[in-house]
């Protein structure tokens, strides 16, 4: 199933993943609020407008893969599959105690829905490399997509995968690069200098299309493209993004990177991401 949503639907699917992060975080007495929170637009496109999925068959073998590198936001991640119907959204209630599959990472062995366990960041876009060569040898058209932090460009793995892409040009592989330019550890620039991203992908034979990851009708729009390439290069979407977008508190916030809202404010948060909802 390939279901194309409208833009006021996947506005609200958005908000909706801001909100199940506040509400799992809560659950969790921490959360990974921020790289959530610039994430959920993407998220919102790739699950209600472009993958094609089967929740009732989720090991389909033409599914398209989703592979979440920067696994932190799996918080954001989980409510999607739930909504879709992968499990009852009541298993999301006891999110990260005990005996729960849901933690902060996901586990493919535990949750449907799931197609790659992440922990340590910078593997992902491999594992996307090895997923899209397995495509090809099986002579199947499932695109693999990967989204992974700006923060992971500085492992020299991500750029081995790049580089390995090109070469085999695996046209059925899109990678998203959330551009919030925060990591754990502070400004990525000051960490270690990603730009000019696009250039850098651009130079390893990558198709590149840099948008603004909070406006739905760039990303469908970039998606769209990507649809209708005739290009035998591998797709990236460089999206630049807001850590910690719709809460003003937490935008360009490292310490919101993983945090703790007061029980008294959660109420007040809510209400800014209704009021303030992105389109």
């Amino acid at each position: 199933m390939n279901q194309s949503a409208t833009i006021d639907r996947l506005v609200d699917r958005a908000l909706f993943i801001r909100l199940e992060t506040l509400r799992l975080s809560r659950i969790a007495g921490a959360g990974h609020y921020s790289g959530t929170f610039s994430a959920a637009e993407l998220l919102a496109v790739l699950y209600y407008h472009q993958l094609r999925l089967d929740p009732l068959r989720p090991d389909w073998p033409d599914r398209d893969r989703f592979v979440l590198s920067k696994g932190h936001a799996a918080i954001g991640l989980y409510p999607v599959l739930a909504d879709l119907g992968y499990f009852e959204p009541s298993e999301l209630d006891d999110y990260t105690r005990l005996g729960s599959a849901f933690g902060d990472h996901p586990d493919m062995r535990k949750i449907r829905g799931i197609d790659f366990s992440s922990g340590s960041l910078g593997h992902g876009l491999s594992i996307g490399v090895g997923m899209a060569m397995g495509a090809r040898v099986q002579g199947r058209d499932y695109r693999t997509y990967v989204m992974v932090g700006d923060g992971e460009l500085a492992e020299g793995q991500v750029w081995e995968a790049v580089m390995s892409a090109s070469h085999y040009r695996l046209e059925s592989l899109v990678c998203i690069v959330d551009r919030n330019r925060l990591g754990i550890d502070g400004p990525t620039e000051e960490i270690m200098t990603a730009e000019p991203i696009d250039e850098r992908f651009g130079a390893f034979g990558w198709d590149v299309q840099r948008i603004n990851g909070h406006d739905l009708g760039a990303i469908t729009g970039a998606f769209d493209r990507i649809n209708s390439s005739t290009s035998d290069r591998p797709h990236v979407l460089i999206a630049d993004t807001i850590k910690g977008k719709g809460v003003a508190r937490m935008e360009g916030d490292v310490h919101w990177h993983v945090g703790n809202l007061n029980a008294e404010d959660y109420a007040a948060v809510e209400q800014e991401l209704r009021e303030g909802t992105i389109r």
